[in-house]
């Protein structure tokens, strides 16, 4: 039927006879591994009150940047899509119409790692058996909401239908962490446990950031009036992180820019921020400065370090100023690793009690500086493609373009960064065949043996993450 929703077994495969045959081999060893979900973004509520989902819009549609991006760069203005302004102004309430809306513009995904992701979602893990579109629209909201009701559709039960072995989320520095408690004291046994996040207390040109100081020295317990205090206040929170279950932290910037300030520099820097006085030359120092900071304690209390850099966050003002972040309009932007972080690698790369995971929005730094630092400092590891690189020819040329220098065991496997729960599996389902075909590929060449191949296959989709993120 022209009309149906079918997967190709092979789909993602190359079309080389001999590649496809050693590529399909690969898969069905790891597609069946269980999840690790080192990185993302679902919110620990939906987990610890395990409440039914509502349906498919606020499931599918909005909580997922891909699709609102696609979808606003086409025209359709996110009020429609049921995405709430900050002004409070009337937006689209009925459901059925944003998923009408998503439907007739679901053309717009297709050859997109969107688009594969969502044909998996529909098909696998809600049994859609038709192609959405505006015509079939209507019916498939009805199947979904009524699969939604049931208890095999509750977050918990899909948690462990997915095969989900641990779940990272991603929380700032004050946060209470109350919603990881409720999942702890619940005697569920699914394992979701927090990453330490302080970006926002290191931008202290940032117009909110008074507010997320006082907020991270109500945490802390004590007012932050100097700088030795926040330092401790950082340390404190790391700490009570840590007994919630937390291995890592994250860290999103513009540019990977380290550096070392004097005591009285960085105290200078502080309170000038605490007057208001800050300018983005400060922020930028101060931010350098405590990335640093990050690395000596990773040092002393083993958590992980992650570092993002390279995105323009809200490069359309006016659309930000109406939707709040993360609606789609971060702008990746070319990005220099090898100056930038070489006063941080100096003094702790050679340490291999650090594990700092690198990641890129800038495809042209794969090869020319990532490949290279993973090759040769001990600390360093290179985090997957990831926004808009975890992509079936994004990830194939991260592989390409890395492994030579770097090899696969520099790498930290694979996570999907999503806020999108119900998207996991289709994310790790999509990397696991793609890294498949990439070894397939090594085979057909004579360049790998079939059984490193395997061994390489399952690091990748499973033992990396594990060992990386000290899972």
């Amino acid at each position: 039927m022209a009309d149906a929703l079918v997967l190709h077994e092979d789909r993602c495969f190359d079309p080389d006879p001999a590649t496809r045959r050693a590529a399909r081999s690969l898969y069905e060893e790891t597609r069946h591994l269980p999840i690790v979900a080192p990185h993302g973004h679902v919110d620990p509520r939906v987990l610890a009150e395990n409440a039914p989902f509502a349906e498919p819009a606020a499931l599918i549609v909005q909580p997922d940047h891909y699709i609102l991006r696609m979808l606003y760069a086409r025209g359709v203005p996110l009020e429609a899509l049921g995405i709430p302004r900050r002004d409070g102004q009337p937006v689209e309430s009925d459901p059925r119409k944003v998923w009408q809306l998503f439907a007739e513009h679901y053309f717009l995904f297709r050859g997109t790692p969107t688009g594969a992701w969502l044909e998996h979602e529909l098909h696998e893990v809600f049994g859609i058996r038709r192609r959405l579109t505006e015509e079939t629209a209507g019916p498939i909201y009805d199947e979904i909401v009524e699969k939604l009701g049931s208890p095999e559709f509750r977050p918990r039960a899909l948690f462990e239908r997915f095969n989900i072995e641990v779940l990272a989320t991603t929380d700032k520095a004050s946060d209470t962490l109350d919603w990881h408690r409720a999942i702890r004291d619940s005697g569920w046994r699914g394992k979701v446990i927090p990453c330490f996040r302080p970006d926002a207390v290191f931008k202290i040109a940032a117009p909110g950031w008074p507010a997320e100081l006082d907020a991270l020295g109500r945490e802390h317990g004590a007012p932050l009036v100097d700088y030795a205090e926040f330092v401790r206040a950082l340390e404190d929170r790391r700490t009570f992180f840590k007994r919630l279950g937390a291995t890592a932290t994250d860290h999103a910037v513009l540019e990977p820019y380290t550096t070392w300030l004097s005591p009285d520099d960085a105290e200078v820097l502080f309170q000038q921020a605490r007057q208001g006085e800050s300018s983005r030359a400060d922020e930028r120092r101060f931010e350098a400065h405590l990335l640093m900071e990050m690395a000596r304690m990773s040092l002393e209390d083993g958590l992980v370090m992650q570092i993002h850099p390279g995105a323009f966050r809200d490069h359309n003002r006016s659309f930000s100023e109406q939707f709040g972040p993360d609606r789609g309009g971060d702008i990746p932007v070319a990005t220099e690793f090898t100056r930038n972080l070489r006063p941080l690698l100096n003094a702790y790369g050679n340490d291999p009690r650090l594990t700092l995971v690198l990641f890129t929005l800038d495809e042209s730094t794969y090869s020319r500086e990532l490949a290279p630092l993973a090759g040769h400092y001990p600390a360093v590891r290179l985090g997957p493609p990831w926004w808009f690189h975890d992509s079936m020819l994004g990830m194939m040329r991260f592989r390409e373009r890395t492994t030579e220098t770097a090899g696969i065991y520099k790498t930290a496997g694979f996570n999907d960064d999503t806020r999108a729960f119900c998207s996991i599996p289709a994310r790790h389902d999509l990397a696991r065949r793609m890294d498949a075909n990439f070894f397939g590929d090594l085979v057909a060449r004579h360049v790998i043996e079939m059984d490193d191949a395997r061994r390489m296959a399952r690091a990748l989709a499973y033992d990396l993450a594990k060992e990386t993120y000290k899972l």
